[in-house]
């Protein structure tokens, strides 16, 4: 039974990733665990010596965290009745990625969904702070979904690759799980660098068939960029949901660093899973 953890800070974005989250387990006896963390507004060196503005502030803090998040978990339930659901609300008094990483182990969460973007992150921002500290440090898989997307099943998936890595069944099993409720085809896309594969990619490529079976259908494209690819696969095919392994192979090293389209050129219109290398 999967055990997903759904971030929140009450933005539209995050309750659009929590949605998201939902219609996609439909079908799947799943627990969503409702995440809200706080921190005062001025978090210093006064407040942990019991400043006195600032006693009991964490209650106030904590108390209204936790009634946005059963607000939220009432919205829910009233909106998605599904007896294959249970919702878990969790508040807490720490930073986001803390708590996030924190909970993972704990509850041993399989999938981390969360918004690209919280509250404040402009417009050009491919994705927030927040998003880009989970996907670098979460153990687990995470899908972010982007702003005001409206919901597609995940039927054609893209999964670009170098076969540079070895793809085991362990951090490939939250996207073979989808793949098998959604009867989804996994389209693999392999950019070209000018030259045929090595022994070892053959060898990955070779794992990477056998694994995906007959989900996947297999794109060897010409080399003019890996970013540049995606966007034109996207054009031209229809696709719901993009999946990348993070290793030090792809270009989300890159991303993290310049997290701005304009300096990236990637445009992700549809949710975005990263799955972590074991």
């Amino acid at each position: 039974m999967p055990r997903i953890l759904l971030p929140t800070d009450f933005s539209n974005n995050s309750k659009e990733a929590i949605r998201y989250a939902l219609k996609v387990y439909k079908d799947v006896k799943t627990t969503f665990y409702l995440l809200h963390t706080y921190t005062p507004p001025v978090y210093q060196t006064e407040y942990l010596i019991g400043s006195p503005g600032q006693i009991g502030l964490g209650d106030i803090l904590q108390e209204s965290s936790m009634t946005q998040l059963e607000k939220l978990k009432s919205e829910l339930e009233h909106q998605f009745p599904n007896p294959n659901h249970t919702i878990i609300v969790h508040s807490a008094f720490n930073t986001l990625i803390s708590e996030v990483l924190d909970t993972v182990t704990a509850e041993n969460i399989d999938v981390i969904v969360m918004g690209t973007k919280g509250v404040t992150s402009a417009t050009e921002i491919l994705f927030g702070t927040h998003t880009v500290h989970v996907i670098n440090k979460a153990k687990c898989p995470v899908i972010a979904v982007p702003l005001n997307f409206d919901y597609e099943a995940p039927k054609e998936i893209l999964f670009p690759t170098d076969y540079e890595i070895e793809y085991k069944k362990g951090n490939m099993q939250t996207l073979l799980a989808i793949t098998t409720q959604h009867k989804s085809r996994i389209n693999v896309m392999h950019v070209r660098a000018g030259y045929d594969l090595t022994t070892i990619q053959e060898k990955h490529k070779a794992e990477l068939e056998k694994l995906l079976g007959n989900h996947a259908l297999f794109h060897e494209l010409p080399d003019n960029g890996i970013i540049e690819a995606i966007n034109e696969f996207q054009i031209k095919q229809k696709i719901n949901l993009l999946v990348m392994v993070k290793n030090k192979h792809t270009f989300l090293e890159r991303l993290f660093i310049e997290p701005i389209i304009k300096k990236i050129g990637l445009h992700i219109t549809v949710p975005f899973m990263v799955l972590p290398q074991i």
